[in-house]
């Protein structure tokens, strides 16, 4: 009986390996941001002729505090994209397309929270409230509250961004590229205001 146990214990170790999955099933390709704006390769800036901006990571709500893709059905409902997740968090990705964008864009020495403790500059924050598709409109939408304390300035201003962008089929093939487009459109303008 026990020369037989090592055996036992093999076969029930097979039969289960086809039954247990540890983890899920990584999606064909991971989905990301596309700067329209790129900060040039080499492009060094310097504190003393740059004015300095550091940029936080905005907040997000539950809906998109996860890498999956968005999707609202209707007033009060939500569902994910099926086959399509984010590289990394939105918030992350909307911070670093906002960054790449301040910087090619109003010319800006574009900081990290970690990195501004000498000279934080002017002080960009906010909550990302949309970053997904709208099944209704069939459009990728973009919505970011921005605060933003101008460098010595103690008045906080507050301004709302959106950008809306046709999306011609309601699946990571066309979520990516009009997400992209949409952050993009709403990047820009954020750029715009600060660069005042």
């Amino acid at each position: 009986m026990t020369r037989h146990l090592p055996l036992t214990i093999a076969a029930a170790a097979t039969l289960l390996s086809g039954c247990i999955r540890f983890g899920a099933e990584p999606p064909a390709s991971l989905l990301t941001l596309a700067p329209a704006q790129p900060v040039a390769v080499g492009q060094a800036q310097n504190s003393n002729t740059a004015r300095a901006v550091t940029v936080a990571v905005p907040a997000v709500p539950q809906a998109l505090a996860t890498q999956r893709v968005p999707v609202q059905s209707g007033p009060t409902d939500i569902a994910y994209l099926k086959e399509a997740s984010w590289s990394e968090a939105p918030a992350r990705l909307f911070a670093r397309l906002l960054s790449d964008t301040l910087t090619s864009r109003s010319g800006r020495l574009v900081l990290t929270p970690a990195q501004s403790l000498a000279d934080p500059g002017a002080r960009l924050g906010g909550e990302l409230r949309n970053f997904g598709l709208d099944a209704r409109a069939r459009e990728a939408v973009v919505t970011y509250d921005a605060t933003l304390i101008r460098q010595g300035a103690t008045a906080v201003e507050k301004r709302r961004f959106e950008a809306r962008v046709p999306a011609a089929t309601m699946d990571a093939a066309a979520a990516g590229p009009a997400i992209s487009d949409a952050a993009n459109r709403v990047a820009a303008e954020v750029a715009d205001w600060v660069g005042r």
